[in-house]
């Protein structure tokens, strides 16, 4: 018996130095320009660009397969800081800068039928079938995927109200 667990001791200690090594010998580099991009990315994985999440998005990016402007959360200035950290020139003329929107359900004219529920990509909506649904605030990334999904239009987009935490002291007029 004693025998048997030194044993297997043994080849587990074996078995994980040599995975050990196998890690460190066939580890691959990942490119550090799709990091850096992904760090940039708000990380909603809202899916607005047409990808599923922000890591492939970052992928497309720094392979230049995509605009820099593929991300409407980021918005301008977004779309700014990639043009510069990839080196190009972008037009954001035809880019709408919006606020930061929260979804918001009208609780009369909700009917439970969960399909808003199953939508979200950030799980910021609680509730059940055939109940009213509420909507978790701060976990809502604005990306209407639930305000598309309603067939009974009770969800409406809401722009974020400024809290202290949020609300920051606007720079002056230069001409004035």
């Amino acid at each position: 018996m004693l025998s048997a667990v030194i044993i297997i001791s043994l080849l587990g200690v074996g078995m994980g130095t040599l995975l050990g090594f196998a890690a460190r010998f066939f580890a691959v580099e990942g490119n550090p320009l799709e990091a850096e991009i992904e760090e940039m990315l708000p990380g909603s994985q809202c899916g607005q660009c047409g990808f599923p999440g922000c890591g492939p998005a970052a992928t497309a990016v720094a392979n230049a397969e995509v605009p820099v402007t593929l991300c409407p959360p980021g918005g301008k200035a977004l779309a700014e800081a990639l043009a510069t950290k990839m080196g190009v020139s972008v037009d954001l003329s035809d880019m709408e800068d919006a606020e930061p929107r929260v979804a918001h359900i009208h609780e009369h004219l909700c009917i439970g039928c969960t399909k808003c529920f199953k939508r979200c990509p950030t799980d910021a909506i609680l509730g059940g079938s055939k109940q009213i649904h509420a909507v978790f605030a701060d976990a809502c990334t604005g990306c209407e995927k639930c305000f598309d999904a309603c067939p009974t239009e009770c969800i409406e987009m809401r722009p974020v109200a400024p809290t202290l935490q949020t609300w920051y002291w606007p720079m002056p007029d230069k001409a004035a």
